[in-house]
């Protein structure tokens, strides 16, 4: 998703970071093509005029057409106005002292409703919370089963009613989630193939039933441009309080997520990409903006390593992965951290440039996958020391997995590119991060920033000052 707007934002700034100093002509030639690649990513047109107009107002600035770096201050100014475009500042889940609080999530069918419900469950669960999940989805075939299967998979009760009103199901499980003691309460409504009239009257006949603290829209990102026009009915309708965008992996142009919150003035609070439960994430509009202009979202990728490293074993693991050191030994266990981290490429499209080395295909995930069975087939000594591994020892290693020696070096082959690849990941981030600080305090500073190509030789503390440093 957003893709596409990455790499022609980068291509322009490419072009002025060439020039020693940029003219007038050179700032509109830019705000040009910007404000094509935003209408082809099928941002709101509005929303581009307004985004276009202000950047380049800031941008032709004395202060930026004199200065010594004028391309770098350009893209500060775009980092800048993509950030405040995207939502400014965290939108964290606001829960009040009430027990239990009610959250309804509001939404067209196929929006992806009930599947973010059964995320944002999971997602509090993890956090100490006992969530309930109501099922008022009376229309659409199996919808009810569906979420019972969902909360069948992450440990979660579902209630529902059979044959009842969906205002009374919703209240009914209020009442429940008091009798046993939730102290959370998430309504999966049902919705339309389109925004009609009896889905607005029967959302707000639940919402006045329950009194929700938190009224959540589910938003496909795949939508575009009519996702606007469906936000906006919406807001008048129910009046909710934060947006989840759902599908954040598609491959659709996602104009629909740099153009919601600019026009209905609702922050997006959740994104989901993937379909595994822990796939729905706080949204941060400052590293979306910086992924968006390839600069990589290390502070989610910290966060990540850190939510990882719970337990002393697992931590230890993290680590041999972030400093890219594995040996054959423990990759089969890493494969298990990749996945809770989201995988190879999830990994590596948080650092600088990762997208782009994910977009020339030089990351295989699925080989991770493939890697089982050779490996399960290799000594002790070998796994821990895959350079001994010779031409016998291959053939032996063939032969007891079933498969070629061919097969046997392809995976070596694979190993070896994939740390590759992650040591000149993180190298790149040494390069980008590190800098000329003085005094005790700037010294202190770049170690941390200078290491980030070395975080497996981190600890957890470490990890977090790093964390705070990088927000500052």
């Amino acid at each position: 998703m957003l893709e596409n707007l990455s790499n022609r934002l980068q291509s322009i700034f490419s072009g002025l970071r060439g020039k020693g100093r940029l003219t007038e002509d050179d700032i509109n030639d830019a705000m040009r093509q910007i404000r094509l690649a935003l209408l082809e990513a099928d941002v709101n047109f509005k929303v581009v005029k307004r985004f276009v107009a202000d950047t380049k107002e800031r941008c032709l600035t004395a202060e930026v057409l004199d200065s010594l770096t004028p391309a770098q201050n350009v893209v500060k100014i775009v980092l800048d106005e993509l950030t405040q475009l995207l939502g400014e500042g965290d939108s964290a889940l606001e829960l009040s002292s009430r027990i239990p609080n009610v959250i309804m999530l509001v939404g067209l069918q196929g929006s992806g409703k009930t599947t973010a419900a059964a995320k944002l469950a999971y997602r509090l669960a993890q956090d100490g919370h006992s969530p309930l999940l109501v099922a008022c989805d009376v229309y659409r075939p199996a919808a009810i089963e569906q979420l019972k299967t969902l909360g069948g998979e992450i440990g979660v009760r579902v209630f529902s009613e059979q044959g009842a009103d969906p205002v009374q199901i919703a209240r009914d499980g209020v009442d429940d989630a008091i009798d046993s003691l939730r102290d959370i309460v998430i309504i999966d409504t049902a919705g339309r193939l389109h925004v009609d009239e009896a889905m607005m009257q029967e959302a707000a006949a639940i919402r006045d039933a329950t009194e929700p603290e938190q009224i959540l829209m589910v938003v496909d990102a795949m939508t575009g441009q009519d996702v606007v026009n469906v936000a906006q009915a919406f807001a008048e309708q129910v009046d909710f309080d934060g947006v989840i965008m759902s599908k954040m992996d598609g491959d659709a142009r996602g104009g629909g997520a740099l153009s919601i919150h600019e026009v209905t003035g609702k922050p997006i609070k959740f994104i989901s990409s993937g379909e595994k439960p822990d796939s729905l994430e706080p949204f941060h509009p400052d590293r979306m903006a910086k992924r968006i202009l390839g600069m990589g979202d290390m502070v989610s990728l910290i966060e990540n390593a850190m939510r990882v490293q719970q337990e002393e074993e697992e931590a230890e693991e993290a680590e041999r992965l972030l400093r890219a050191q594995l040996n054959l030994n423990d990759f089969i266990t890493m494969n298990r951290q990749l996945r809770k981290m989201g995988g190879v490429a999830k990994l590596i499209s948080a650092l600088p440039g990762g997208d782009r080395a994910l977009g020339s295909g030089q990351v295989d995930e699925g080989a991770l996958d493939a890697m089982e069975v050779i490996i399960n087939s290799m000594t002790k000594e070998e796994r821990l020391r895959p350079d001994i591994l010779n031409g016998s020892r291959r053939a032996r290693i063939a032969a007891g997995a079933g498969v070629t020696v061919t097969e046997v070096n392809q995976l070596i082959k694979k190993f070896n590119e994939t740390k590759k690849m992650m040591r000149k990941m993180m190298g790149g981030v040494d390069q980008q991060m590190s800098g000329k600080g003085r005094g005790k305090k700037g010294r202190r500073r770049n170690r941390a920033l200078g290491g980030m190509g070395d975080l497996g030789g981190m600890s957890m503390r470490d990890l977090k000052k790093l964390q705070d440093l990088m927000q500052q």
